[in-house]
């Protein structure tokens, strides 16, 4: 079986058998020679060997990519908190500006960034070792290119919110922290092709601790900067830009230091073969983005609403909880992505589709777990981020739909691993796309429309019955 490689050899299966023995047990083929895949189950002992093996396969790369996504995930959310203790304003206009252009930006390179996911996973499986340092190189470059082309996005941030209908306050504030926010974004421009290369490999428990001591650093500097220099929204952004580039550092460190099969050093070779890459780059950020788009577009919408502080902030803290399953299922979407991409560079498909199986079902016991944890703390999970009596009742009312997301969110990044795993983002893409901007978006903006003429039109009943009651007054006065 040849299968090609974006800048790198051809490769036939009897070479790469060696990096993925068979499993021992009940699934290997008795009369026939070994290849290094499962053969097929047929009873109850091979699907529970199948179940066994695979969660361990899955969790030992998925845990500490989960965990380190989740610590990274919980800078965001940190950041939000501590500022939530300032004052609403600042707590909507910092979620808009991080939910908003924080996230687009994160989704967009995250997307950009999975196709060294794909390339590095295959090449790993086909024994082509020293080809995931010039991957890794390719992707920095076209994602500083990507960088530099969104940056008018954070420059121009307030006049774009402000054009979009957002609360002039908001709007003001948030534009100026995207703008302190700047460099965070060129950090994700090595980050994530880092991470790719490392994930790859399986050679992930590093980015866990890195990912710990980030967060723990994060919020020292967030009580520092905000707690006792008083420097509000800018230490915030400070403390921000100061855990982005030390995750980035840290782990170039590592890579340079520790992976020498892998890296190789700096290659022109990383300049070669850009274009096929950059096709796939964008693919795989359409596929992923839409999802993270779509949840931008719906905070965006909920400043059209009436009191849009309260609208914006409470919808922003059910998104920030729902970030962070998202965080850890974005961590499976790694580990699936990882499993079969190397199964398939190595040549074995049904151990791809079993490990397909067993992910999928266990993500959706997953989500229906945090669906019940959120539907039984509703009335008291926001006092995490507010003080606010309002805010916190509003939370409450939208915690019934936010458990049903949960479970609906917890399948679908799954599948978008394995799509990044066989290189098939383009065809995912177009079905995000439906889905998000065709279905969900034009849905979700008719229910916002109909929410505000419901209550425009409750406000205009009410000035009628109060302007009825006071012409009935007026008319027993003169009689």
């Amino acid at each position: 079986m040849d299968i090609p490689l974006i800048g790198g050899d051809r490769y036939d299966s009897e070479h790469v058998a060696e990096l993925h023995s068979a499993p021992s047990g009940v699934l290997k083929a008795e009369d026939e020679e070994a290849t290094g895949d499962y053969s097929p189950m047929k009873n109850f002992a091979d699907a529970k060997h199948v179940w066994w093996t695979e969660l361990s396969k899955l969790w030992g790369i998925a845990g500490p990519i989960a965990f380190n996504i989740l610590c990274n995930y919980g800078i965001n959310s940190f950041t939000n908190i501590f500022v939530g203790h300032i004052g609403n304003v600042e707590l909507s206009a910092v979620a808009v500006a991080l939910s908003v252009f924080g996230n687009f930006v994160f989704g967009f390179l995250l997307g950009m960034g999975s196709a060294v996911e794909t390339l590095c996973g295959q090449a790993y499986g086909a024994g082509q070792i020293h080809m995931l340092g010039i991957y890794m190189q390719r992707s920095w470059l076209i994602l500083f290119g990507a960088c530099l082309l969104l940056l008018p996005l954070y420059l121009c941030a307030t006049p774009i919110l402000m054009l979009l209908g957002q609360e002039p306050d908001i709007a003001e504030l948030a534009g100026k922290f995207a703008i302190q926010c700047l460099p965070q974004m060129f950090s994700l421009a090595v980050n994530f092709p880092t991470q790719k290369f490392l994930q790859a490999q399986s050679d992930v428990a590093f980015m866990a601790y890195v990912g710990f001591v980030a967060l723990i650093v994060h919020v020292m500097m967030l009580y520092l900067f905000i707690e006792v220099f008083g420097w509000a929204t800018m230490g915030a952004a400070l403390a921000y830009n100061i855990s982005g580039w030390g995750i980035v550092l840290a782990q170039a460190f590592y890579i340079i230091g520790w992976c020498k099969d892998a890296w190789t050093g700096f290659s022109w070779l990383a300049f070669h073969d850009l274009w096929p890459f950059v096709k796939l780059s964008v693919a795989s950020a359409v596929m992923i983005c839409l999802e993270i788009w779509y949840f931008m577009s719906i905070i965006v919408l909920t400043g059209h609403l009436e009191d849009p502080v309260i609208a914006v902030g409470s919808l922003s803290i059910c998104m920030n909880l729902n970030g962070w399953e998202g965080m850890l299922f974005i961590g499976i979407n790694a580990a699936i992505g990882v499993r079969v991409s190397n199964e398939l560079g190595s040549g074995h498909p049904r151990a791809a589709k079993y490990s397909v199986i067993v992910i999928v079902a266990q993500s959706l016991c997953i989500g229906i777990l945090l669906m019940c944890i959120v539907m039984l703390t509703r009335n008291h999970f926001a006092v995490i981020f507010t003080e606010s009596k309002d805010m916190q009742n509003a939370v409450a009312h939208l915690a019934y739909l936010l458990g049903i997301t949960m479970v609906l969110n917890s399948v679908q990044p799954v599948i978008s691993g394995v799509a990044v795993g066989g290189g098939w983002q383009a065809l995912v893409a177009y079905v995000n796309l439906f889905s998000y901007y065709v279905i969900g978006l034009p849905l979700g903006f008719l229910l916002g429309y109909k929410t505000r003429l419901g209550v425009e039109v409750e406000e205009a009943s009410e000035r009628l019955r109060i302007w009825g009651g006071r012409a009935e007054e007026s008319h027993d006065d003169d009689k």
